[in-house]
């Protein structure tokens, strides 16, 4: 679990530094397993939360919004009977355990003065929050657990309250780099961040690798096959870490909290230390504290879950159209090869009528010359002996025509098909690079207006009119979500649209004719201006905004992308058109590689 003992011991540092002391305010319960404690302090305040979620189990302040049900649950009920008007007194964390015990001090019944313990236990799908008066007598929990859930420790109100069993482990902050290497020695020959784990107490999977890269650069080999070399950088490495633990919060050489995300933006893991092991595997972010860290993780975490979910059903339909329409244009493709064999339909037509002499009514085929080809080979040609001579000559003309109007008619039906099916690859690009709700939204928006969600924009009732001097609500506005911005290393201004409604938007509408317009080569993506006012873009800022195009676009992860580029004037939108799709001639073609750091360095907020 990223949110190890020795994280947990900076991040108590950090909120001690405003907590201890400050006054109960408020006190909420905005999830079955969450405890919102509001403390307010000399000249501010602050959300303490409490989560014994399994996957989200952490002691933090935070600035994130939470929605408190209209009832609140027992358990806070309990809280606010107990922790009213307390105020914190004491943090303190049991050694290097994720267990910290927050001590408040308040007045009983009786008007006495008294100690309770709030007992955060950070232990994944074992974590709790626990009340315990001062008599060391559990109160209350988020969580009971009775003998039939664990025979080790039973968690239930009127029971002394007692800690989770020790781990034989080492705390880098008390004990000797020397003594732990000894430790280490007589244990299990695994591979040294594992080693670490079983002899080290405090340290995360994550921290234990970091370390392991130091010393070894990653190399998956047993302990017992660490060099000198090696074990003196580890030696040195596990003296740093003691030091670091033991200095104030904010200070010592290792500390630096930072986020880890993978590359499409999710985040993977966080550590008190500064994270090398992934190499350029992933993206990593300083924070500036220990709260903001984990600020910055769950929301964003719970954001891209969120986005996820939401997207899917998108993702179902676009899909499933997609398959279906990809399964219609292969019929009409069959349909058309057969149709193309319609000069033969005309033919036996000709050869026929040339050869009504010869037919009786009855027939069921004739063998005639055919002097279409050279030589005039005999061929045979099928009849139907329900109908006359002439009526069977003419039902092969009938049946040239059908196939003749139907090839028309396939050609236009595949074209549109093939239309619709890069669209609907455009639509995919743009939810795939969706990070936002707004961005969801606008898609979802986007796909309602073509008629691809039913009930949300088509079967929408016309707002009713307003009375006279009548009070009414207003529709309700959209979000008019606007295109990212950038700005080149020259000063000009490079706007990128988001989704295929702000593509037509930014091109056919916010742009001026000798603005630069910018596309991936026959690749869904998204149009890039470079706003000129005037002025001709050097060629540095036209292969950013290159790079910026083929970025935002369905080749991100290709390495040499073709990117088009001419004047806005150049860019026209055929009539019937889906958004986004455009035509544009007299271009230039510019070959880039995608590169997020440029990205990400000319993003303007």
């Amino acid at each position: 679990m990223a949110l190890d003992g020795a994280f947990l011991s900076r991040l108590i540092q950090e909120i001690s530094a405003d907590a201890l002391g400050a006054k109960v305010d408020r006190i909420f319960q905005p999830g079955r397993e969450e405890i919102l404690i509001v403390l307010r302090w000399k000249g501010g305040s602050g959300k303490l939360l409490l989560s014994a979620n399994a996957d989200a189990a952490r002691l933090q302040f935070t600035n994130a919004a939470f929605e408190n049900p209209k009832t609140p649950p027992m358990f806070c009920m309990f809280l606010r009977k107990h922790l009213g008007s307390a105020r914190l007194v004491e943090i303190r964390q049991m050694g290097l355990d994720r267990i910290v015990h927050l001590i408040f001090e308040t007045q009983n019944e009786l008007g006495d003065l008294v100690k309770i313990t709030v007992a955060v236990e950070i232990m994944g799908r074992h974590s709790n929050i626990i009340i315990v008066d001062q008599n060391n007598r559990i109160m209350e929990s988020i969580k009971h657990v009775d003998e039939e859930m664990s025979s080790v420790r039973q968690v239930l109100p009127g029971m002394t309250y007692t800690l989770p069993p020790k781990q034989n482990k080492l705390d880098p902050r008390t004990a000797s780099p020397e003594e732990i290497m000894a430790r280490l020695d007589s244990g299990r020959d695994v591979e040294l961040p594992k080693a670490l784990m079983d002899g080290v107490l405090g340290i995360s999977p994550i921290g234990a690798r970091e370390i392991g890269y130091y010393v070894n650069r990653g190399e998956h080999a047993p302990y017992s096959s660490l060099n000198g070399s090696q074990r003196d950088k580890l030696q040195f490495s596990l003296g740093r870490l003691g030091e670091t633990l033991r200095s104030p919060a904010g200070e010592g050489d290792l500390a630096a909290p930072t986020v880890v995300f993978d590359l499409s933006g999710k985040p993977k893991d966080f550590s008190f230390l500064e994270i090398h092991q992934y190499g350029h595997a992933v993206m990593t972010r300083g924070c500036d504290g220990y709260c903001a860290l984990l600020d910055t993780f769950y929301s964003e975490r719970d954001l891209v879950e969120r986005i996820r979910q939401r997207s899917g059903a998108l993702l179902h339909l676009l899909v499933t159209t997609t398959e279906r329409i990809t399964r219609k244009v292969a019929i009409q493709r069959e349909e058309l090869m057969q149709s193309t064999q319609r000069e033969k339909l005309r033919q036996y037509g000709d050869l026929l009528q040339t050869n009504l002499y010869r037919l009786e009514k009855g027939m069921s085929s004739i063998r005639v010359e055919n002097y279409f080809e050279e030589g005039m080979p005999e061929v045979e040609i099928p009849l139907d002996p329900s109908l006359t001579p002439s009526r069977n000559a003419q039902r092969y003309y009938t049946e040239y025509r059908k196939a003749d109007t139907a090839e028309k008619k396939l050609k236009e039906l595949i074209v549109q098909g093939e239309l619709e099916l890069e669209y609907l690859d455009s639509v995919f690009d743009s939810l795939s690079r969706a990070r936002t709700e707004a961005e969801l939204n606008a898609v979802r928006a986007e796909l309602a207006d073509q008629g691809y969600l039913r009930g949300d924009r088509g079967d929408r009732k016309k707002p009713e009119r307003q009375k006279p001097g009548g009070k009414g609500k207003k529709p309700a506005k959209e979000e008019k979500l606007p295109p990212m911005k950038y700005l080149s290393t020259d000063g000009f201004t490079i706007l990128c649209g988001r989704n295929n409604t702000q593509n037509d938007r930014l091109t056919l509408k916010d742009s001026r004719n000798y603005d630069i317009w910018l596309h991936t080569q026959k690749i869904p993506g998204s149009h890039t201006i470079i706003i000129t006012d005037g002025k001709e873009p050097p060629a540095s800022t036209l292969e950013q905004a290159a790079i910026i195009a083929a970025y935002n676009s369905k080749a991100r992860e290709s390495t040499r992308v073709a990117v088009d580029y001419t004047i806005v004037k150049n860019v026209k939108k055929p009539n019937g058109a889906k958004p986004g799709m455009v035509i544009y001639d007299k271009y230039e073609t510019a070959i880039v590689t995608p590169d997020e750091q440029v990205v990400n360095s000319l993003r303007s907020v």
